[in-house]
């Protein structure tokens, strides 16, 4: 599956959390690129030392709208890296609409990806410009994988199934997983029900050097993405039983770069099963690093939102707002291994 990258006027790209561990993935990323950045954050410290002087450094806090809105004036699209979006994503959101940009977040939670489709959707049509919640590694790459594969109209059933070797976590995903309380949902009937947790769960066979794991239902902010645009009478979500453990360990240190790019050893894969009309078709993508890899992921789309061709708006999953396709056949070869029915 190769495809070479189309030539894209490049977009000024500010990024929220800039000093954080996957906003620094975002901004090298985005340099890689070719881009012009600005770096944003809630403190100057923070932020003082990290970058080249090719990065403007820019400080605004949550609680000045005005602030925001001036951190992000000039770009062409705002990626949001900072949690817990349950607390942070309405009023990066909005000034980033005020400014007159796009708006892309990495949540892995799923009431913040719902109160994003659900509140945000009325203001971004008003200000003519997008906002896609959820379009890193959680959230994103499943839906990419399970749009490329969906026919129009009714699907049976989508599981989406992630194997991780390790899950190193950052503090951020600790702190995030000590703020988000709220009961998970899954998609029974076409609907979002609350996850009735079941022993009933097989193991999934990934491919080299992952194998075979036993897996646990545990749905993340894709189940509100997919259920968001695919009219499927069941989405489930599985990770492995070990990744979990891993994470609930208190002692599992943070991840540790093992290049010069910052990523950590950790292996993944995610595979996507659609069932639709009675066919199964499966995808998937896999490579190094679950907080790395949503930096081309979102660096991607964003490029993608701010060609001149790029005329919808609203609240939008990623793989409704862009050529899921598309944006995987860019992303294979570089920044992950895409294999499957596509």
């Amino acid at each position: 599956m190769t495809s070479p990258r189309s030539s894209r006027p490049a977009p000024v790209v500010a990024v929220y959390g800039a000093n954080g561990h996957t906003g620094r993935f975002v901004v090298q990323e985005a340099l890689r690129r070719g881009l012009r950045v600005l770096a944003v954050g809630r403190s100057a410290e923070r932020l003082a030392g990290l970058f080249t002087p090719a990065v403007e450094c820019r400080v605004a806090g949550l609680d000045d709208p005005a602030a925001l809105q001036r951190a992000f004036a000039g770009s062409s699209v705002v990626i949001h890296c900072a949690g817990p979006f349950m607390d942070t994503a309405a009023p990066v959101a909005h000034a980033a609409l005020r400014a007159g940009a796009h708006y892309i977040d990495v949540t892995a939670e799923q009431p913040s990806a719902q109160a994003t489709f659900a509140d945000l959707h009325a203001p971004a049509v008003a200000a003519g410009r997008a906002v896609v919640p959820a379009a890193g590694f959680y959230g994103g790459l499943a839906d990419l994988l399970a749009s490329a594969l969906a026919a129009p109209g009714p699907i049976d059933e989508i599981t989406v199934a992630m194997g991780l070797d390790r899950w190193w976590p950052t503090e951020g995903t600790r702190v995030t997983g000590e703020r988000n309380k709220a009961p998970r949902q899954v998609v029974q009937g076409g609907r979002l029900v609350p996850l009735a947790p079941s022993a009933d769960v097989p193991d999934w066979t990934f491919s080299p050097p992952l194998g075979t794991y036993a897996m646990v239902e545990l749905p993340f902010s894709e189940t509100i993405t997919l259920a968001h645009h695919l009219p499927a009478q069941a989405i489930r979500s599985l990770i492995n039983r070990s990744a979990l453990a891993d994470i609930r360990d208190a002692s599992t240190p943070p991840p540790t770069a093992v290049d010069a790019s910052g990523r950590s050893a950790q292996r993944f894969e995610l595979a996507v099963r659609l069932v639709q009309n009675g066919v199964t078709r499966t995808a998937g993508a896999r490579g190094q690093d679950i907080y790395a890899v949503t930096a081309p992921l979102v660096l991607e789309a964003a490029e993608r939102l701010a060609t001149p061709s790029f005329t919808r708006s609203g609240a939008l999953a990623l793989g409704q707002a862009v050529d899921a396709t598309a944006m995987l056949q860019a992303l294979h070869g570089h920044a992950l291994e895409v294999f499957g029915d596509l």
